[in-house]
């Protein structure tokens, strides 16, 4: 009810001051039609962010977003993509032998019997 008051209590203002002499209709007028086109912005707004939080929940993709990736995957189609073709060569380290280091068994000492 507090919006609904809010407009009332603005149109009797405007009434009042057309009544009083303040300003001349065509001011009101203005000033009127200027108040309901920053309240349609506000609710044009409000009402974008909540289809925005809606459809992100939902997990929809945005048009925008869907028509890029669909660029993308014809250029990945075609393979003119904008990375070389050719894979980067790869730097061959020098190989290293291992040399297996046999470990040495203590002998057994003969004990005297």
């Amino acid at each position: 009810m507090s919006k609904n008051s809010d407009f009332l209590s603005t149109l009797k203002a405007f009434v009042n001051n057309v009544q009083v002499g303040n300003k001349s209709a065509t001011e009101v007028a203005d000033s009127l039609n200027i108040w309901l086109k920053e309240g349609g912005e506000a609710i044009k707004v409000k009402i974008e962010d909540e289809v925005e939080r809606s459809v992100t929940k939902m997990g929809f993709v945005k048009r925008g977003e869907f028509e890029a990736l669909k660029q993308e995957v014809a250029s990945l189609k075609k393979g003119t993509t904008k990375k070389s073709s050719k894979p980067p060569p790869v730097k061959k380290k020098p190989v290293k032998k291992v040399v297996k280091k046999t470990a040495k068994k203590p002998a057994k000492k003969k004990v005297a019997q």
